[in-house]
């Protein structure tokens, strides 16, 4: 499985968004709290060349903040990323 980063603050509403997804699905993360730690929020910027919260990383890929992974999640994408196979669907044929 993909290792999923989360870069968040404490008081982030799309950060919390964007962790219950990721706990919807069953995947873990690693969840990188920026505001007590100026280096990770350097770090955030320079990985994702963004100010804002949450930035979402999978593997090396950056998926960009909370709207973008949902908007992945819609697309049927999402699932691809984090290695969770596809659900079967019962059709009615």
């Amino acid at each position: 499985m993909p290792k999923v980063v989360v870069y968040s603050t404490n008081v982030c509403p799309y950060c919390v968004r964007a962790k219950s997804l990721l706990q919807r699905k069953g995947v873990a993360y690693e969840e990188l709290n920026i505001d007590l730690d100026r280096s990770l929020m350097e770090e955030m910027m320079e990985r994702s060349q963004r100010r804002t919260v949450p930035q979402i990383f999978i593997d090396e890929f950056h998926v960009g903040g909370y709207d973008d992974m949902a908007e992945l999640d819609a697309e049927g994408r999402l699932d691809e990323l984090l290695g969770i196979p596809p659900q079967e669907t019962d059709e009615i044929t």
